[in-house]
């Protein structure tokens, strides 16, 4: 059964005849109980009929009894359970006082007497005639003695087995039917699954992540299966190019120092009065520090989190700027005490520095880095007082391998990576990082990081 109709059928047609044979049950024990019901009232008229004879002073031996014995068979038994009346042609009489089914001697005196209100119900068997059946025994009391009236329970066992019947014959043909419908409910509710299935076998075979599964109409599980699959797609075909251009942006920043250096060496093996050792160290540096840049990218976009530290933003600023003295553009800190993050201290270190390399490379006279708490946030703030960046550019130099400045050297203006590392690492720290206008017209960094517990 691996088919999702065949089980999803073969469920439902189990659940209903389970249901249906549970409820048969039941209502063949309700059908029994209200034709037996019916019989003991039958049986109980017939017995206060004799009864009240037998309180109105008629001798046992004058009484009237049923003409019908097979119908109605009375018995009627003294205070000592002897048989002192019985129905005409009774052979065998069973579930009621005395299996006698002849009047003793010497009973024939009856003595008058309330008929009791209570009433007895027994089950038994009478022979009449050679003939056996079941009845239903209604038990009277009056005047000392009982009489026991019967109605036969032949019409309750035929009823109870041609309804019986008639529903064993039925069940096959309503399963047939819960099983036929089931499977083709099933079938039309399946076949968008069906459809989604096969475009994404499409899609993997072809590896054409643009194209997307059909959605349907309706607004239930499967639309909303179809949708996600969609929307699964899209993050994926973005992801997807996201890293091409990664690879392909890394390979072409990774040439120049490449070429560059290799040209350096070329000519120094060839002219070693020319070889320009400081500009060969320059681009063994800018190489390494791509290296590690993209090695750090690396790490981030395979989930790598940070570590569980506790740092003093205050303190890895002004350590950070007093590694910073001798720099073209002065830095000027204001740090607030108990700013305290929990991260990696040095993937911090690594916003920080980056920040401030962005912000002295664009500065005109001086960078301003302020750390402060705010509620339950640590706020650090990097200003300069350059040309700023225009709003519209404002969310894209977070992205990897972008310059605003196209006509900036690659020494002056770097990979476009830090901003890109620098947001990266605030996210997985559950910090924002954003840019604004600074008062002076520059630009504003703003990191906000959650405060240390």
């Amino acid at each position: 059964m691996s088919s999702v109709r065949a089980r999803t059928a073969l469920g439902a047609t189990l659940v209903v005849a389970l249901a249906l044979v549970v409820a048969g049950v039941a209502l063949l024990g309700v059908l029994r109980g209200n034709l037996v019901d019916q019989a003991g009232l039958q049986a109980e008229v017939t017995a206060r009929s004799v009864a009240s004879q037998i309180g109105n002073g008629t001798p046992f031996a004058r009484l009237d009894l049923p003409d019908d014995t097979e119908e109605h068979p009375v018995q009627v038994v003294d205070g000592r359970g002897r048989v002192v009346a019985v129905g005409e042609d009774v052979q065998r009489i069973e579930g009621t006082g005395s299996p006698g089914t002849r009047p003793v001697a010497g009973g024939a005196a009856g003595a008058a007497g309330e008929v009791s209100e209570d009433v007895d119900h027994s089950t038994g068997e009478v022979t009449v005639d050679g003939e056996t059946a079941a009845y239903r025994f209604a038990a009277v009391e009056v005047a000392g003695a009982t009489v026991y009236a019967g109605a036969p329970l032949a019409a309750e066992e035929a009823t109870v087995a041609g309804v019986r019947d008639a529903m064993l014959a039925a069940l096959p043909l309503l399963l047939l039917v819960v099983g036929g419908v089931t499977w083709l409910v099933t079938r039309r509710a399946l076949k968008p699954v069906e459809g989604i299935r096969r475009e994404m076998a499409a899609i993997t075979a072809s590896e054409d992540l643009s194209r997307r599964v059909p959605e349907p109409a309706t607004r239930d599980e499967v639309a909303r299966l179809a949708r996600t699959t969609n929307e699964t797609l899209a993050a994926l075909e973005a992801s997807v190019e996201r890293q091409r251009r990664f690879v392909a942006d890394a390979s072409h920043e990774l040439r120049s120092p490449i070429a560059s250096l290799r040209t350096q060496l070329e000519v120094g093996a060839a002219h070693p009065e020319l070889l320009d050792v400081p500009g060969a160290v320059a681009d063994t540096v800018r190489l390494q520090q791509l290296a590690a840049d993209l090695l750090l990218l690396a790490r981030l976009d395979a989930g790598e989190r940070p570590g569980a530290g506790r740092v003093d933003v205050s303190a890895l600023v002004r350590d950070e700027v007093a590694q910073r003295a001798g720099d073209r553009v002065p830095v000027r800190v204001e740090a607030a005490e108990g700013a305290g993050v929990d991260g990696s201290r040095g993937q911090l270190a690594r916003v920080l520095g980056n920040l401030l390399d962005n912000a002295q490379r664009h500065a005109e006279t001086a960078v301003s880095v302020a750390v402060r708490r705010e509620g339950r946030h640590v706020v650090l703030t990097v200003e300069d007082d350059g040309a700023g960046v225009p709003e519209p550019e404002r969310e894209r130099i977070f992205e990897r391998f972008v310059r605003l400045d196209d006509a900036r050297s690659r020494d002056e203006g770097g990979a476009g990576l830090g901003l890109a590392i620098a947001r990266d690492v605030a996210v997985r720290h559950g910090g924002t990082l954003r840019v604004g206008r600074a008062p002076s017209g520059g630009a504003l960094v703003e990191l906000r990081l959650p405060a240390a517990r």
